[in-house]
């Protein structure tokens, strides 16, 4: 039998299906998708653009008569491939663009075949269309607290450290693929943007509104992701716990957790250069000469006095708010969970 789903994301995720599928073409799916869903498409990308070519210079029954043969084999060899371990109680939710033809083809054989199929109503559209409407239309209810500081005072780690004492975190820079600064690219590219808002529509869904959500502060662009509005709404207003820590311990705790980039010297050295129009061309060659060196606390020691505390000192005197602090002599893992699980006592 097959089921249409609601539109709704907390729907999706009720539906309880064993496997989410989307049969969209592969450069659709890539762009976003419903997180978890795994790709079979019914199309690859040239066979969509050459249906597409058949309906608008010759037929739409011609389209649908070569489209049905493709599908077809597709199925077949879907049915044959990943699918082909699938027992009688396996249950699939199937979604395509519009929740029409590819998909309902593809459901309509998987039910033939005696697995309960569940439809999205509406596809990727429709649920395109509440992810929006939950990041850009509508107030958040949850109740967010930002871990806020300087540069290299271990935000990241301490929100992973909440996490594991049993907190409740949205792990901003984790979605993004990027750790939130001028050096923060990763070996993985980014998520396109709606794939990012996708993820975090879905962890977003996850969470308890009315216990503590705590979020890492950012910026209001994580790389080159933008945090959508509402989300940005709720971390302006969050109350906010500040982290210092010495430099010292600050630019100790940076050359380990950047161990990736002191280990690839061209990207770095191209990373220094952007800073060229900030600072004078000795200080730049400076930092390349402590590169070069491997002096890795050094430059992150004035990486940090010469140029983020400053700007993080200016941003801050512009917020609205008045933060509390939270004051660590170290940054070592035992001193970050010890921190974590203070921080829940004092404000679960």
């Amino acid at each position: 039998m097959i089921r249409q789903t609601l539109t709704s994301l907390s729907s999706i995720a009720g539906i309880g299906a064993d496997t989410i599928i989307d049969v969209r073409a592969p450069l659709e799916f890539a762009e976003d998708h419903i997180p978890g869903a795994i790709n079979l498409p019914v199309l690859s990308d040239d066979e969509r653009a050459q249906v597409g070519t058949i309906y608008t210079r010759q037929s739409a029954f011609l389209a649908r008569k070569v489209g049905a043969a493709l599908v077809a084999a597709n199925a077949s060899r879907h049915l044959q491939g990943p699918l082909a371990d699938k027992q009688g109680d396996w249950q699939p939710l199937v979604y395509c663009w519009r929740g029409g033809q590819r998909s309902g083809s593809f459901a309509t054989i998987l039910d033939q075949v005696g697995w309960r199929v569940h439809l999205i109503e509406g596809g990727y559209r429709s649920y395109r269309k509440q992810v929006t409407a939950r990041l850009y239309d509508t107030p958040l209810p949850h109740r967010i607290r930002l871990i806020d500081g300087g540069t290299g005072t271990a935000k990241t780690a301490l929100l992973h450290h909440l996490r594991d004492a049993g907190a409740q975190i949205l792990d901003l820079e984790g979605l993004a693929a990027h750790r939130g600064s001028l050096f923060g690219s990763l070996d993985i590219a980014q998520p396109s943007q709606k794939m990012f808002e996708s993820r975090l529509a879905a962890e977003l869904e996850a969470l308890d509104p009315a216990q503590i959500t705590w979020v890492e502060g950012e910026s209001s662009k994580i790389g080159g992701r933008m945090i959508p509005p509402a989300l940005w709404a709720a971390m302006i207003a969050a109350p906010r716990i500040e982290v210092s820590a010495p430099i010292a311990a600050r630019a100790a705790f940076l050359a380990t957790a950047y161990a990736d980039l002191t280990q690839d010297r061209e990207k770095l050295n191209q990373q220094i250069g952007q800073l060229s129009s900030y600072h004078a061309a000795a200080t730049i060659t400076g930092w390349h000469a402590l590169a070069e060196g491997a002096d890795w606390e050094t430059l992150a020691g004035e990486l940090m006095s010469q140029h983020y505390d400053p700007r993080y000192t200016k941003s801050q005197a512009r917020a609205d708010q008045t933060p509390e602090q939270f004051t660590l002599e170290a940054l070592d893992p035992e001193t970050l969970a010890d921190a974590a699980r203070s921080l829940i006592e004092q404000f679960s």
